[in-house]
């Protein structure tokens, strides 16, 4: 807009307010004195704020502490511009010649001063509230949920005692299972140790039986007293040098070194509600963890909620904005257009929030063919890791919307790994099958993670078979499989060709099962004498029978495997997988 233009911009009541400074030199040392006590105000409030962060209840009522750092300076601040409005009001200065402007008086004119100010503060204080209540009622849901996993799991492995059968008692079913005898059900109801197996025990579709009714009147408060105990004892280990690192770890230090319950909670999240342990993580650990990601809804609501103040108060003083709007709509256009990838990488980034189309620690390949873990995801680029740590896609953030993604983790509880193998001519299909099966259901039950929780998926744990609690091999699986799955494959140029596959429980570990498979897999073959072909010809001269000979020595052993683990679903005229 031409400068002329911008001169004609109407500033309403603005103008008056130099004047009316101009005209007392008393009231110009009232709002000095004001401004400096606000500066003086804010900058103890920087004091109060680190002090807040040194204390126990910055760590064990962190909302609570946030609202009190937040409120206490509008507290002091509105306090301050209200006495001072009190101060020029009762000294006689407006009994003086200061003049007012426009339609108000001087007096009126003042107190929409200090009232200006107070809107600003007030303004202020709400916008950084509202995050912080929105962010309490998040962290209520996700305690809610972190509740209701302690119900599936029966209990976390660091409570007191046993919280969950103090809280919770189990109730026989009406309808007995049909796995269990009614009379041998009725035996396991006359002791302990009997109700304990039918409180693990898991149908062949997976199902628990049974139900639990309360103790008390409310569980989840007891719970939560549970876990804010769990809290107060972390908290304790680390300020007493009860770590592992062996020394007092300062409370507000820099970097930090305790977490506070909500972090601690959502640590103990993503770490499958495994104990935290004090000083395991490098000081900074949950700071840096969390550094450059972007920011959500609630961290920008303050800033759109002030602007709003701002141009409330500016329209109450009479400015004229759809004239500010046009004076700077040509400006706006132009930092627009500057901006423009900028916004769709942003507009991109909300739309993968929303639609959770992938998210951090997901197993994802793009449609270069790059395979690995989403990193970080912010409003301009998204980081892939390779899985073996070897390199970092950088992409923006904008071309995954529309690229093709293949997404390996989301929605997805089933994952095949797959071994393949050759054995020679000689053996019988049939005893191989049968022994691959055996393979596949040995893996299953003896393949596990450094947790002792089996990476295969099952129907039934196989802990349950020993009065134990699932590891959760057997959680949120809502179809029917059939495994190890054996398939013969083709007739190779020196080998019968097998496939043995069973399901796995994420991405990842598809790859220590098959290796754990392929271990079995050449312990079994030995035994059983099922041999694996060089990739060679080879001219027979009487050869073959001694070999045929040699194997058939064995033929009574691998006719029992038959007998024992049957042949999976070959031969039974069911179609392919």
């Amino acid at each position: 807009m031409a400068e002329e233009d911008l001169s004609q911009i109407s500033v309403g009541e603005f103008e008056n307010v130099s004047q009316l400074l101009v005209s007392s030199e008393s009231l110009q040392f009232a709002f000095i004195l004001m401004v400096v006590g606000i500066i003086a105000i804010v900058l103890g409030y920087g004091k109060f704020s680190n002090w807040v962060k040194s204390q126990k209840i910055y760590y064990k009522r962190p909302h609570l502490s946030r609202f009190i750092r937040r409120a206490i300076l509008p507290f002091f601040a509105i306090a301050l511009i209200t006495s001072t409005n009190a101060y020029i009001q009762s000294s006689g200065v407006f009994e003086q010649d200061v003049m007012g402007g426009g339609d108000l008086s001087a007096e009126a004119t003042f107190a929409k001063i200090l009232n200006t100010f107070n809107i600003l503060v007030i303004g202020y204080t709400v916008s950084h509230l509202i995050p912080i209540a929105l962010t309490k009622r998040d962290k209520s849901i996700l305690e809610k949920e972190d509740f209701d996993a302690w119900f599936d799991f029966r209990g976390f492995s660091d409570d007191d005692g046993d919280l969950f059968h103090k809280l919770y008692k189990w109730v026989p079913p009406k309808v007995l299972p049909e796995e269990i005898p009614e009379e041998e059900f009725n035996k396991y109801l006359q002791t302990e140790e009997g109700r304990e197996y039918l409180e693990q025990f898991r149908t062949t579709k997976g199902n628990p039986i049974g139900g639990y009714e309360k103790l008390i009147k409310n569980p989840f408060e007891e719970w939560k007293k549970s876990e804010r105990a769990k809290y107060e004892k972390y908290y304790k280990n680390c300020i007493t040098g009860n770590n592992q690192s062996g020394r007092k770890l300062k409370p507000g230090a820099k970097p930090d070194e305790i977490f506070p319950i909500d972090i601690w909670r959502e640590e103990k999240r993503l770490h499958g509600f495994e104990p935290i342990i004090p000083s395991s993580r490098p000081p900074g650990y949950a700071r840096k963890k969390r550094e450059g990601v972007p920011k959500s809804a609630k961290q920008i609501l303050p800033v759109g909620i002030f602007v709003a103040t701002i141009l409330g108060v500016v329209a109450w003083w009479g400015v004229d904005l759809i004239v500010l709007a046009t004076a700077t709509g040509g400006f706006s256009i132009g930092l627009g257009l500057a901006m423009q990838e900028t916004m769709q990488n942003y507009f991109a980034y909300l739309i993968i929030r929303k639609d959770k189309i992938f998210q951090e620690g997901d197993r994802v390949q793009l449609d270069t063919g790059y395979n690995g873990y989403v990193h970080k995801i912010t409003p301009r680029v998204t980081y892939v890791r390779d899985a073996l740590h070897e390199s970092l896609a950088v992409i923006p953030t904008r071309s995954l919307v529309n690229s093709q993604i293949v997404n390996y983790t989301k929605e997805n509880k089933l994952v095949p790994a797959t071994v393949k193998v050759g054995v020679s001519y000689l053996n019988n299909p049939q005893q191989v099958a049968s022994i691959l099966v055996k393979v596949g259901k040995r893996g299953m039950k003896e393949i596990v993670d450094a947790k002792g929780r089996h990476l295969v998926r099952q129907n039934r744990c196989p802990y349950l078979d020993k009065n134990r609690p699932s590891c959760g091999c057997d959680k949120d699986l809502h179809v029917d499989i059939t495994q190890p799955v054996v398939r013969f494959t083709d007739f190779n140029d020196s080998s019968l060709d097998f496939s043995m596959w069973v399901y796995v429980r994420d991405y990842g570990a598809q790859f220590k099962t098959k290796t754990d498979l392929r271990m079995i897999m050449y312990e079994e073959f030995k035994k059983y004498d099922i041999r694996i072909p060089w990739p060679i010809r080879t001219i027979y001269q009487g050869d073959e029978k001694r070999e045929n000979d040699e194997i058939a020595q064995r033929d009574a052993d691998r006719n029992k495997v038959i007998d024992d683990y049957g042949l999976g679903d070959i031969g039974r005229g069911e179609g392919e997988d």
